[in-house]
């Protein structure tokens, strides 16, 4: 028999290696492509996040027409990793610094923030400078910084780097995992099998039968089974013919014995001849109809092959369905994490508002009723009596829950309010405490985290609400996410005493703290332990300086590893 020129086993090994090759390409390429888009959102919002460090000094340097200044800072700028060009304009569309890579722009000023793409992977964040004289608003310039492709290569190559490297090790694996199924479940059977029918023996094929020891009932023990069936069916058959064969033999001489004696009956024994061949003839066709079943059975064994080969192309692709059902799940669940804290208050705030509609419908619906009994004179004092005992209690539940919707949103207008301005004002220091806690709670609702606050009810301070609420909401955040895990039982405590000039702000939690060599570098800027999960190091060097220059106060830290984080801080009453 001829030698095989590619064999069953590697045909298939290498369809299916070759449909794996190829999905972990387009996966490995879509991992890729993802965390590029990612660390590019990261880098935009770092670029954002440096608006709020440095446009300040940067719009007093352009207001006071100090262009060294002005240019100095723009150089500092391009000093950060993430800026590979700065473009600071005046009002008139003039350039006063222009440093590092950068695009064309038009004359007229950037009245908005905008992100931009440039040929050659460049992108940039331009907004506007506007300084506040008088209770006015001026427009004084924009800046426009750059960055590019090669910032974001520079921070995804080792993920990269990974996940080339885990593909590798995974179809490399899973190449040896199938090379040595296909080898002992299917290659070595299949040809050992091939081989012991190569030695069939025509003179003796009882001892021609396939003596391969398989583990499975499967299709090759099938084929072993009937081509066994088949020679036993041979044996017999051959038998039979041997048998017949004899019977002839005999025959034969008694007609030689009987041509002796009688001639007569030559006749007789040339019909009896006849017979016995039609019986051969007879056994011919029944081995022919045999060997047609057996062709009939190989056509069937066929069959089951293909629909057996048909089932595991649909596994295949119900596989790679599921594979993208599960990336699909998996972007869905990044996009919903980032909604996480807009839903959180919008929850706060449609439940009471729910429970006003719900009350506000139902009154609607019996003023309606009361209608329709005045029109057709059928009103009476009972009726009367009850749509007034119901309207009082719809009117009460739906201004109850109103009054809760407005405290709520009150809270969240005044302390984003005050957030985005730098106006001083005297406000009672304990209520607004209160007010900021309020409007960080959806950060921490499902958690076991509880906040303390302990200030004086009769504390009127007067200095710019805004610097307060963005440290007390710095401090907290950083406690959530770098201090305190999800499973642990967080406390946060914030105390506050106060003296005739000066107010101390105490704040502590017990989360997990800090090494000393980290608590030397808190306060400095894009300093973070975080630095691969999204930390910007720009909230604790905020915090620093809003201290000190807003509100002309102090502020120190003081930790131990295991045991929490403490601010202490101080500033004068009437800033």
């Amino acid at each position: 028999m001829a030698a095989v020129k590619t064999g069953l086993s590697r045909k298939l090994l290498t369809r299916v290696l070759s449909v794996y090759f190829i999905l972990t390409l387009i996966v490995t390429a879509g991992q890729i492509f993802t965390e590029y888009l990612s660390t590019k959102n990261h880098v935009e919002d770092e670029l954002q996040t440096l608006k709020n460090t440095f446009s300040t000094s940067l719009t007093r340097a352009i207001w006071e027409l100090n262009n060294e200044q002005a240019r100095s800072i723009a150089e500092g700028l391009l000093e950060l990793p993430i800026v590979e060009g700065v473009q600071v304009r005046d009002e008139n569309g003039g350039f006063i610094a222009e440093f590092g890579i950068g695009a064309p722009r038009p004359r007229s000023p950037i009245e908005e923030e905008v992100i931009e793409d440039h040929v050659g992977g460049v992108f940039s964040y331009s907004f506007p400078l506007f300084f506040k004289f008088l209770g006015r608003e001026s427009m004084v310039g924009d800046v426009t910084l750059y960055s590019s492709f090669d910032t974001i290569m520079s921070r995804i190559e080792v993920g990269i780097f990974f996940l080339i490297g885990n593909a590798i090790l995974k179809t490399t694996f899973l190449v040896f995992l199938f090379m040595t199924a296909f080898r002992t479940m299917l290659s070595e059977p299949l040809s050992e099998i091939t081989r012991q029918m190569e030695d069939f023996d025509p003179e003796r094929p009882s001892e021609s039968k396939i003596k391969v020891v398989l583990g499975d009932d499967n299709e090759l023990q099938q084929l072993k089974d009937s081509y066994n069936q088949v020679i036993d069916d041979l044996v017999t058959s051959n038998e039979k013919l041997q048998g017949a064969q004899d019977q002839l033999t005999l025959v034969n001489k008694k007609l030689d014995d009987q041509n002796l004696i009688l001639e007569q009956e030559v006749a007789k024994k040339t019909a009896s001849l006849s017979q016995i061949m039609l019986d051969l003839e007879q056994q011919k066709d029944e081995l022919i109809a045999n060997q047609r079943e057996l062709r009939q059975e190989n056509e069937n064994r066929q069959y089951i092959e293909d629909e057996l080969r048909n089932r595991n192309n649909e596994l295949a692709n119900s596989m790679e369905n599921l594979q993208m059902a599960q990336a699909q799940l998996v972007d869905s669940e990044r996009m919903a994490s980032l909604g996480g804290l807009v839903a959180g208050i919008a929850h706060d705030v449609n439940t009471p508002l729910g429970v006003g509609v719900t009350a506000a419908s139902f009154l609607h619906e019996r003023v309606i009723t009361l209608k329709s009994s005045f029109e057709d004179k059928t009103l009476t004092t009972k009726n009367m009596a009850m749509f007034i005992e119901d309207a009082d209690q719809t009117v009460s539940l739906l201004l109850n829950n109103l009054h809760r919707a407005s405290e709520l949103i009150a809270s969240f207008k005044q302390v984003a309010v005050d957030q985005t301005s730098e106006a001083i004002r005297e406000f009672e220091l304990n209520r607004y405490l209160h007010e900021i806690i309020q409007s960080l709670k959806p950060s921490f609702k499902h958690s076991n985290h509880k906040i303390n606050v302990s200030c004086p009810e009769d504390l009127v301070i007067r200095c710019a609400p805004g610097a307060i609420a963005q440290i007390v909401t710095n401090m907290v955040m950083n406690s959530l996410i770098h201090g305190l895990s999800e499973n642990q039982v967080g406390e946060i405590t914030l105390t506050v005493t106060h003296d005739d000039n000066d107010v101390f702000i105490h704040y502590d939690d017990n989360g997990k703290g800090l090494e000393q060599e980290h608590l030397d570098k808190l306060f400095d800027a894009f300093f973070t332990t975080r630095r691969g999960e999204g930390g910007s190091g720009l909230g604790t060097h905020i915090m620093y300086n809003l201290v000190t220059q807003a509100l002309s106060g102090q502020i120190e830290a003081s930790s131990e590893l295991g045991k929490g984080l403490a601010y202490d801080i101080r500033f004068p009453i009437q800033c």
